[in-house]
C-alpha cells in the first residue's frame, strides 16, 4: 500500500499510518525500533533497499529523511512537508515513511522526525554518506540510541577515521568497522588454535580501505606488535599474515569471496569471507545496540602506528615522507611518483636530490602470545561482517 502525502504535517502522517494498518488487519505494531535514513534524493534508492531487506530481520519503522531546501531564494522560502508512506510488502516487514522537507524546514528534520519515532523503542540514525563531523551532536543524531556512518563514502575515507575518532561518542560507529567482523573472528579463532608468540602482523587491502586501516590499528591494539600495512589491489582486504617463530599464520582472501586459513603445521583450510552488501551490514548493527568498546579502542588509536608499504616503497604512517631505495638521479623514480599519485592524501613524495634523513622506526613492543591476545579479546562474532 502507498500513500502520497503533500503539504502535510506530523499528526497527519500518523493518522495515515494508523488508517493503513487498520485496512490491512493490523491493529499492533509489531515493530522492534525506528531506524531513521539521513540521506539524499540519489542515494535514496539504495539505502531504502538496504533497511527494507534488513527490516525482514528486525521488523522497523523506517523514516527516510530527505532535506531539499532549494536553490532559489523563492524555493528556500517556501516550507512545506511532502511524505510517501509505504505499508505491507512494498515496506519489507514494517513501515516507511519517505520524508521530504523543503525550504527552512530542512533546517528543523528533527520537530518532524521526533513525533514519528515509535513509543518505547529504541531509535537507529544511519548516514549511508554525508555524515555529520560529530554525530552525537547532529539535531537527529541526539535521539538516537545508535548512530552509524561509513567512513568508506567519505572524500578522505582515511581521515574520516580520525574525525570518527575525535568525535566519539558511546553509540556510535562505522559500517567500515561492521565489514572486518569475519576477519577478526577467524584471526581470533587461528590463534585460540596454537600457543605461538607473535612478532609482528601484516595488513595487505586496497588503497583508500577504512576497513584495511581499522583492521591493523585493532591487531596492533591488542597484539601490541608492530603492524605493516601494504596496499595491493583489492577487492578490499586481501590477506593478513601474522609472524611466529615457527612461520606465518595467514589469512588469504584474493578474490572477495572465498578465504585460505594456512598456519605453520597443519593443512589450508577454505573459509567464507565473502563481501557483504550494505543490506547484510546494517542488519548485523541492528542486531546489537549496546556501546561497542573495541571499535572504540581500535578507532582511536593513531594510524600512525602502521607502516606502509606501496609497491616497495616505506614510510612511517600516513603523511610520513616517502623514501625510495633507489640512488638519486636527475629523473624523480618511477616508484616515488607512483605512490604520491596513488595516496596523495597519505604519501607525501620526496623527489631525489638532497637526501632526507630516513625516519626511524618505532621500537617493537614487547611481543605477546597469541593465547594471552585470544584471551584479551575474544571477538565473540558481533554478528558483523568482515570485507
Amino acid at each position: 500500500m502507498k500513500i502520497d502525502l503533500t503539504d502535510t504535517t506530523s499528526s497527519k502522517i500518523n493518522a495515515a499510518l494508523m488508517n493503513a494498518r487498520r485496512e490491512s488487519g493490523s491493529t499492533a505494531a509489531g515493530m522492534v525500533l525506528t531506524l531513521v535514513i539521513v540521506t539524499d534524493e540519489g542515494s535514496a534508492y539504495d539505502a531504502l533497499k538496504a533497511a527494507n531487506d534488513a527490516s525482514r530481520e528486525h521488523p522497523s519503522r523506517i523514516l527516510a529523511v530527505i532535506k531539499r531546501a532549494g536553490r532559489s531564494p523563492r524555493a528556500r522560502a517556501e516550507t512545506r512537508l511532502d511524505a510517501e508512506i509505504l505499508v505491507g510488502t512494498d515496506a519489507g516487514s514494517g513501515e516507511t515513511v519517505i520524508l521530504r522537507m523543503h525550504g527552512e524546514l530542512a533546517a528543523h528534520a528533527q520537530s518532524v522526525v521526533l513525533p514519528l519515532l515509535l513509543p518505547d523503542a529504541p531509535v537507529v540514525v544511519w548516514w549511508p554518506d554525508n555524515a555529520p563531523l560529530n554525530p552525537a551532536q547532529d539535531p537527529l543524531g541526539a535521539l538516537a540510541q545508535r548512530r552509524i556512518t561509513d567512513a568508506v563514502t567519505a572524500e578522505s575515507p582515511v581521515g574520516q577515521l580520525a574525525q570518527r575518532a575525535a568525535g566519539y561518542t558511546p553509540g556510535d560507529t562505522d559500517l567500515a568497522w561492521t565489514r572486518i567482523t569475519g576477519w577478526r573472528s577467524m584471526l581470533a579463532a587461528a590463534l585460540d588454535q596454537r600457543d605461538v608468540t607473535i612478532t609482528g602482523a601484516v595488513v595487505e587491502g586496497e588503497s583508500y580501505n577504512p576497513s584495511v586501516e581499522l583492521l591493523g590499528l585493532w591487531l596492533n591494539n591488542r597484539l601490541r606488535v608492530p603492524v605493516e600495512r601494504v596496499v595491493t589491489g583489492g577487492p578490499g582486504i586481501t590477506a593478513v599474515r601474522l609472524h611466529t617463530e615457527d612461520g606465518d599464520i595467514t589469512l588469504d582472501r584474493p578474490d572477495g569471496l572465498l578465504g585460505t586459513l594456512c598456519m605453520p603445521g597443519a593443512p589450508d583450510r577454505m573459509v567464507a569471507l565473502k563481501r557483504r552488501d550494505t543490506a547484510e551490514l546494517i542488519a548485523e548493527e541492528l542486531r546489537r545496540l549496546d556501546p561497542d568498546d573495541i571499535y572504540a579502542t581500535a578507532v582511536r588509536t593513531p594510524v600512525d602506528r602502521l607502516r606502509e608499504r606501496i609497491a616497495g616503497v616505506e614510510h612511517a604512517g600516513p603523511g610520513g615522507t616517502v623514501e625510495a631505495a633507489a640512488p638519486a638521479a636527475a629523473e624523480p623514480d618511477a616508484k616515488v611518483v607512483e605512490a604520491a599519485v596513488a595516496a596523495p592524501a597519505r604519501v607525501s613524495a620526496k623527489l631525489p636530490g638532497k637526501a632526507a634523513p630516513a625516519k626511524k622506526a618505532a621500537p617493537a613492543k614487547k611481543a605477546v602470545t597469541a593465547k594471552k591476545a585470544a584471551t584479551a579479546e575474544k571477538t565473540a562474532p558481533r554478528k558483523r561482517s568482515g570485507q
